[in-house]
């Protein structure tokens, strides 16, 4: 790789002659590890028009650090980082000099939450019963490459290199507002959208737009990890609201909420799924007490077993229901984008603050997907992970019945993971702890709960990311290990 002529300046300060101020730059470049061998350094002729000196002096400095073993030529190739050159010293960084008391310093504190941990290398785990990794052998990496070039041509120039300000993809906004909001009954225009990078972001944004230090939120207990962490640093009131087999139970939100955040078509992590007669009483309940509602509907495309319920935004006469989705689970994590739905004045809102803090998720992306989703990709996609999930899912119910784990929440409708509840004495943390020793990856419940006794009992599996044979052995080394542990 060459070395950009830009690294190098003069210093004006510096007292010796400028033949031995480039030789020191060069040789210093080297022994910090910044210059590194068979790297190409400018020409003399560049090198000395960039600095403003003489070729002669640069030439001279290059022969020098030749000389000394720091460079080498390959004829007309021009100067190279010799492969002989000293090797940076293993030096000890530094103590740091910072007098900062960072303590005081930092006005709110975002780190120290319990997050679920996914190793990086999961796919060198052999039995990887993690949630929401996509599976490479299910993806369509083909038509997926063949979108992203599309969307590098000329003809979608404006929409790769444009700032955009606060706007979206007219094509991916097209498009989930003809097909993917009427498959869950509802129907929205354009500016009742916004994309977002990912269901995360959305939930984010719902919550600095709608809560307030004075404002109270209701949630789900246990939840989705991520959407405790946005509540806590809104710094609003919270209540959390345990969850039972049919989701959560309108009767226990308090008459002072002002907004509820609920998943009620596959809960997380339960996987439970709220009846039609709980929605409707949640929304009357909401409409007597005035208060809001975010519905994260993240995994309604993975329904299999049966068709899914409306979402609780389609039953929605009065304009409570804040809509979040995500292509996260159905194409890829790593694709980051979501999308809210909701009244103009809400929307309005949430695109001024996205606009703030990031404008616009990358056009790039967004037109990548408006033309795998168009083209009709996203859905033979879609058809080929409930098929492998239907299929993988009757495996992990056969082996979980001969092993005997305790399942204690299941989708209704699909879905693509199981929660499950370890016998009395078994602690889940340190279960997937041993469990990884053995290429086994679980995730343990502590990250989704609110604390107490649950946290150790129950665990999540999912089947979304480990291939259909591996799925029998991997029960069979949990159930083991379960066993191990209550010897």
């Amino acid at each position: 790789m060459p070395i950009a002529v830009e690294t190098f300046f003069l210093d004006p300060a510096y007292e010796g002659t400028l033949q031995q101020q480039i030789q020191q730059m060069v040789a210093g470049g080297i022994l910090s590890g910044r210059f590194r061998p068979g790297e190409k350094l400018p020409s003399s002729r560049k090198l000395a028009q960039h600095l403003g000196v003489s070729r002669i002096t640069v030439t001279l400095a290059y022969n020098e650090l030749m000389a000394d073993d720091y460079l080498s030529s390959a004829g007309r190739s021009g100067y190279f980082v010799s492969e002989n050159a000293p090797e940076p010293p293993q030096i000890s960084p530094r103590s740091s000099s910072d007098t900062v008391d960072w303590s005081r310093a930092i006005g709110h504190r975002f780190s120290g939450n319990l997050q679920i941990e996914k190793p990086l290398d999961w796919r060198t785990y052999k039995y990887p019963f993690l949630y929401g990794q996509v599976d490479p052998a299910l993806f369509d990496r083909q038509n997926w490459r063949l979108c992203a070039i599309r969307a590098l041509g000329q003809r979608d120039f404006d929409s790769l290199t444009a700032d955009q300000v606060d706007r979206d993809d007219p094509q991916l906004l097209e498009f989930v507002a003809r097909n993917t909001l009427p498959r869950r009954g509802i129907l929205a225009n354009p500016d009742e959208i916004l994309i977002t990078v990912g269901a995360q972001n959305a939930l984010w944004l719902a919550a600095q737009v709608l809560l307030t230090q004075r404002r109270t939120a209701a949630h789900e207990d246990p939840c989705y990890p991520g959407l405790r962490t946005i509540l806590h640093q809104s710094r609003c009131h919270r209540i959390e609201v345990p969850v039972d087999a049919d989701g959560l139970p309108p009767h226990l939100i308090p008459p002072e909420t002002d907004v509820v955040f609920c998943t009620p078509s596959h809960q997380c992590p339960t996987a439970s799924t709220m009846p039609i007669s709980r929605r409707k009483e949640l929304l009357r309940r909401a409409s007597e007490d005035d208060f809001l509602i975010v519905e994260d509907d993240y995994e309604f495309e993975m329904s299999f077993l049966k068709p899914p319920s409306p979402a609780l935004k389609s039953l929605d006469d009065d304009g409570r229901v804040i809509y979040v989705g995500s292509f996260s689970k159905s194409l890829f994590p790593g694709l980051r984008l979501g999308y809210l739905v909701g009244p103009k004045p809400f929307i309005r809102e949430a695109r001024a603050l996205r606009s703030a803090v990031l404008r616009h998720p990358p056009g790039h992306m967004q037109r990548t997907a408006a033309y795998f989703l168009s083209l009709g990709h996203y859905d033979a996609l879609v058809r080929r992970l409930r098929n492998a999930f239907h299929d993988r899912r009757r495996i992990m119910d056969n082996a979980m019945a001969e092993h005997g784990l305790t399942v204690a929440g299941a989708g209704a409708f699909g879905g693509s993971s199981y929660w499950m509840r370890a016998p009395d004495g078994v602690d889940t943390t340190e279960l997937a702890d041993r469990l990884r020793a053995k290429s086994v990856l679980i995730e343990p419940g502590a990250a989704f709960c609110k604390g107490g006794f649950r946290e150790y009992k129950h665990y999540r599996l999912a089947y979304s990311s480990i291939g259909a044979g591996q799925i029998s052995p991997g029960v069979a080394l949990i159930a083991a290990e379960i066993a191990a542990m209550q010897n």
